[in-house]
């Protein structure tokens, strides 16, 4: 209709103006015309202008949404996103000045202790120890009399030809002592925790009168630092390169994280350490029932290796020495920014309280998963009543997730962390547990408010808690003797600088 209307009052214009023209008006009456002409045609524009508005809307609406829809995609990115390397990779070559062992018929036994990732470390030790006392390494003994009872053997656990064939360039190692020496008196000896080269060195002279050295413990044997470049690179070869897992256990595991990419495609790996044993170990008792709290210091004064028996709850947590809670991880990834519907793959073993203090954190994110809900019985009847084994695939999970997050820094999480920064500084999300402690405490009493105030502050806290590239951190000031050793970071737990270096570095 409007552009027939149009099309008419042309045809009549175009009349009337050669009427008009041949008529030959005044100039005065010209104008005029003129003057009509053009305040038609504005209206004209005007009118088909109003209804390509109404038409075609959507440029707006799309103008309005853009930047609404980018600020969406960069919170989303800075949850998941690794944080930057800076260029820096593994190295974990040797040096020019490296010489490989050749092996020799003095040998060095090993009887690992503790859980599965003390064991790992201790191994990796042992490595390099045997590599400085120029001995022959025989696989290790693992640990089966600890609280996990696991009747394992090395081989269940790790893969043993893999590990013996990486390091033949390194260290002898054999599975077993020839038979020959199998009734020979052996040393047996407790070496000194957190020991430099110096004192393997001395460690020696044990060769003048034994041909086999049987060492009690393996776990932190070995100083964190101030060792050679060579040395501390071979701890790194042995347990990020030969200590692999056994063919069923890297199998499953790489199944469980295929299953949970399904699911989501990404998630974050949280190890919950909230079980009975750590409670106890701890003191931590907060939230818990006083019969709950009995049963834990009961547990703490039976278990015989456990030195220190009376130990204040309330100090501990203050402290930041407590793993948190389930319900204090929600609010804690809650206030981070994560979604309610994230998937969260939980790393643990029996919880203490069970279900019903499972539901604090289920409260916050309920998708929650185990592995028990990931595989089949069957899949997971080769594992049971293997607590390592079952520890291990914990530990795949957790070593592939987008995010890591901790409740506590035991063992795992250190090694976890450690490997995550090792192959490229995963996404770790460390919490700090006594500034947490601070602003839960806040949050309860009513000083802080669950709103963007609080999230903020628990944002800001970890800010540089994820993972990002840093040297490890040496003793606390003002502490002297051994007890310096206890303050330091783990070699374990960050390996930069000695077996991460930037691209320019060989």
């Amino acid at each position: 209709m409007v552009n027939h209307r149009g099309s008419s009052h042309n045809h009549m214009r175009t009349a009337s103006t050669a009427k008009f023209i041949s008529r030959k008006q005044s100039p005065r009456a010209i104008a005029v015309y003129i003057f009509l002409l053009f305040a038609f045609s504005i209206f004209i524009f005007v009118f088909n202008a109003g209804n390509i508005v109404e038409d075609h809307p959507a440029p707006v609406i799309s103008i309005q949404s853009h930047p609404q829809t980018k600020f969406l995609q960069t919170a989303d990115d800075e949850l998941w996103d690794a944080p930057s390397r800076h260029g820096l990779r593994p190295c974990i070559k040797p040096t020019s000045r490296y010489k490989a062992a050749h092996g020799s018929d003095r040998y060095l036994t090993v009887k690992s202790n503790g859980g599965l990732n003390q064991m790992r470390t201790g191994i990796s030790d042992m490595v390099a120890v045997a590599y400085i006392m120029n001995a022959t390494l025989v696989i290790p003994q693992l640990d089966r009399r600890s609280f996990w009872q696991d009747s394992s053997i090395f081989s269940d656990i790790f893969d043993e030809l893999h590990f013996i064939t990486t390091l033949q360039g390194n260290v002898r190692i054999v599975r077993e002592l020839p038979k020959e020496l199998e009734l020979v008196p052996r040393a047996r000896k407790h070496f000194t925790s957190w020991s430099s080269m110096g004192y393997y060195k001395e460690m020696m002279q044990l060769w003048n009168d034994h041909q086999v050295i049987h060492v009690a413990k393996s776990d932190s044997r070995l100083a964190n630092n101030d060792l050679p470049l060579d040395i501390q690179r071979l701890r790194c070869r042995a347990l990020y390169h030969a200590l692999h897992f056994s063919p069923p256990i890297e199998s499953l595991g790489k199944k469980l994280v295929d299953r949970l990419r399904m699911r989501s495609g990404k998630y974050i790996a949280l190890h919950l350490r909230y079980e009975k044993d750590m409670l106890a170990f701890t003191g931590c008792t907060s939230g818990l029932t006083d019969a709950e709290s009995e049963e834990l210091r009961i547990m703490r004064e039976n278990t015989k290796h456990w030195k220190v028996k009376d130990i204040n709850s309330t100090e501990q947590r203050i402290g930041g020495f407590c793993p948190l809670t389930p319900k204090e991880v929600g609010i804690f990834l809650q206030a981070i920014g994560y979604p309610p519907s994230t998937l969260i793959y939980v790393a643990t073993g029996e919880i203490y309280g069970g279900d019903a203090r499972l539901s604090e954190l289920m409260s916050f994110f309920p998708n929650l998963v185990f592995k028990e809900k990931l595989a089949t019985k069957e899949e997971l009847n080769a594992f049971a009543k293997h607590a390592s084994q079952s520890a291990a695939l914990d530990y795949i999970v957790s070593l592939e997730s987008d995010v890591f997050v901790p409740s506590y820094s035991g063992n795992m999480a250190r090694a976890v962390e450690g490997h995550r920064r090792f192959l490229g500084h995963r996404k770790t999300i460390t919490p700090d547990r006594k500034g947490l402690v601070r602003l839960f405490d806040e949050l309860e009493s009513g000083q802080l408010r669950e709103t963007s105030s609080f999230s903020d502050l628990v944002q800001q806290m970890h800010k540089n808690r994820q993972g990002a590239p840093r040297k490890r951190k040496g003793p606390s000031p003002g502490i002297k003797g051994k007890a310096r050793f206890r303050t330091e970071e783990s070699f374990y737990e960050n390996p930069y600088p000695e077996c991460i270096c930037s691209s320019k570095v060989v």
